[in-house]
């Protein structure tokens, strides 16, 4: 089960670098808060809530698999 919560912020870092999307944008775009966006990715949130995935996944127009594989 940790793998999977590291990977979801490694994987929301990955897939921002790619798009060239700043954190700020990335919570502009997902219509979360900039500290939201910041502790998924860093990991300081260990357990986000589906609905905060979903919109960082929509977002970045991928599936919610995509964030957690």
């Amino acid at each position: 089960m940790q793998n999977f919560k590291n990977n979801i912020g490694k994987n929301i870092k990955r897939l921002r670098v790619e798009q060239s999307i700043s954190q700020d944008r990335l919570s502009k775009l997902a219509d979360l808060s900039l500290n939201t966006v910041v502790t998924v990715e860093s990991g300081a949130n260990k357990n986000p809530t589906i609905d905060t995935l979903t919109k960082i996944a929509n977002a970045f127009g991928v599936g919610v698999d995509d964030l957690i594989k």
